[in-house]
């Protein structure tokens, strides 16, 4: 059984990063090389933290992992040294480990009962451990084709290669069903290769999954856009069920700030993924931040990923503005209760390395020069509110003082809308949802018969553990619609939700 006292005995540690030169000099991780040795036993004592609750929050699919992760079990198999034990529990649950573990922001851990109080000393580091059991899974050999041995002889079209349509095609794969997953770029990954910067997750990780997949016989077509290069009717004829997992990359723009069609203002995607397509080797970027003033609207992921972004290619100045007052630093029991996702100041490595935050603060308008480029912005304090009459979000100035900044650059991280529109929804007969997301039943089946929805597509956009938790479910759904029946596991219903207070 799990060391009760183990939280007592050991405190919660991080892994060491690098030092902000050598991170801001190259595109590397930014977390330090360990020994393995080294590396291996402080995770053994940070998962001794876990006392194996009686009810472990950390996988309760509301207020913890939507994958169902049997966290305690793992952490108590790293505790004593069995690895290849831990790696055959964590990967009973999750295709992708390795992704997880460097991307998702763990809702495990604001589950984990030593949340509950500060006095605990922080909950245990789920992330850390499960991103060294992948390691060592890798490292020891323990991750190998898993070929299967039967074949069922239908054949599955996978639309999307990000961590949702790589989840369901491993899966239906090793079901023994045939499967093709097409991607329209010229690399596969989606979000994964272009919207994930190197120093978050670097590309041969990927690559080596890629890898496992295809030894399996899951078979990939890139620069390929279903219903263009494909037809849709050619596609429902060569393929008995289709899965959709084509994200949701319709970025949200600004329309309404005076100026915004200045030259030198674009969305966040316009800037990631030429910027990792450089780093893949592709040439220089057609929006770079070097020399530059960067403007970071938008406070999230995306927003810290194009800060990171612009800091490594050498911006005079980076600031990120979010239009909500500074959260709190710990949790604030009104407004996000444990177990439920906290409210709290999120600070990415990317923030430690140069630049600043601006809080409760919006763009009055872009200004612009004489060419028709973007040279500054200004700004204005404001509150968030809402209409009591629509219900609508409003942002309102609370005085008339403006502060203008140098911007040669703006960069929009203000979310995404939903599915982008694309020939093959007209063909399928599909439509959007009002948040621009396509629908399905309980079977995960769209209104198209055999047309099967999963991930971002489905969700709108959400976290890495969602995606690959969806394609599991999908998988399991489109073995049912084949075969009848499916042993493949279906960790999530496509109406579940994570805990909130409302």
């Amino acid at each position: 059984m799990a060391d009760p006292t183990g939280f007592l005995k050991f405190e919660r540690e991080e892994p060491k990063k690098k030092s902000y030169e050598e991170r801001l000099s190259s595109w590397g991780e930014v977390y330090a090389d360990v020994d393995p040795g080294e590396r291996n036993e402080k995770v053994r004592k940070q998962a001794s933290r876990c006392m194996d609750c009686g009810i472990p929050f950390c996988h309760s699919g509301g207020s913890g992992c939507p994958l169902g992760n049997l966290i305690p079990e793992w952490n108590d198999l790293v505790r004593r040294g069995d690895w290849a034990a831990a790696s055959d529990r964590l990967h009973a649950t999750n295709n992708f480990p390795e992704f997880t573990g460097k991307l998702c922001p763990a809702p495990c851990e604001a589950g984990c009962v030593l949340s509950i109080s500060p006095l605990s000393g922080g909950p245990v580091a789920i992330k850390r451990v499960e991103q060294t059991i992948a390691d060592q899974s890798w490292e020891a050999g323990y991750v190998q084709p898993q070929v299967s041995e039967v074949s069922s002889g239908r054949r599955v079209a996978i639309v999307g290669s990000g961590p949702a349509g790589l989840a369901a095609a491993q899966q239906l794969t090793r079901a023994g069903h045939e499967v093709t997953v097409f991607e329209r770029d010229d690399r596969l990954g989606g979000l994964l290769r272009y919207g994930i910067p190197e120093f978050k997750m670097e590309k041969k990780v990927l690559d080596r999954r890629l890898a496992q997949l295809r030894k399996e016989g899951t078979r990939f077509v890139t620069g390929c856009e279903v219903g263009v290069d494909l037809s849709v009717e050619d596609l429902r004829a060569q393929y008995d069920a289709v899965v959709l997992a084509v994200g949701a990359l319709r970025g949200r723009d600004d329309t309404t700030t005076p100026g915004r069609e200045l030259a030198g203002i674009h969305l966040a995607m316009e800037h990631l993924v030429p910027a990792n397509k450089f780093v893949e080797g592709d040439g220089p970027p057609a929006i770079d931040a070097h020399g530059k003033h960067v403007l970071i609207i938008g406070g999230g992921d995306t927003g810290a990923d194009s800060y990171g972004t612009a800091t490594r290619q050498g911006a005079l100045s980076v600031t990120q503005l979010d239009q909500y007052p500074m959260p709190p630093s710990a949790r604030d029991d009104d407004r996000s209760p444990w177990p439920t996702w906290p409210y709290i100041l999120r600070t990415y490595p990317a923030h430690e390395e140069s630049g600043e935050r601006k809080f409760a603060v919006a763009v009055r308008r872009f200004v612009g020069s004489d060419e028709g480029r973007v040279t500054a912005v200004e700004l204005q304090q404001v509150r968030v509110q809402k209409d009591p009459a629509t219900g609508r979000r409003e942002v309102i100035p609370i005085n008339d003082e403006v502060e203008t900044l140098p911007a040669d650059l703006v960069l929009l991280a203000i979310g995404f809308e939903g599915v982008e529109q694309m020939p093959l929804l007209d063909g399928l007969g599909l439509s959007l949802t009002r948040r621009g997301t396509l629908s399905c039943g309980a079977d995960w089946q769209t209104e198209t018969p055999g047309v099967f929805v999963c991930g971002d597509a489905h969700r709108g956009a959400s976290l890495v553990v969602w995606a690959i938790a969806e394609g599991r479910s999908v998988a399991n759904a489109v073995d049912t619609y084949l075969t009848g029946a499916s042993d493949l596991p279906a960790p999530v219903h496509p109406t579940a939700l994570p805990l909130a207070v409302v």
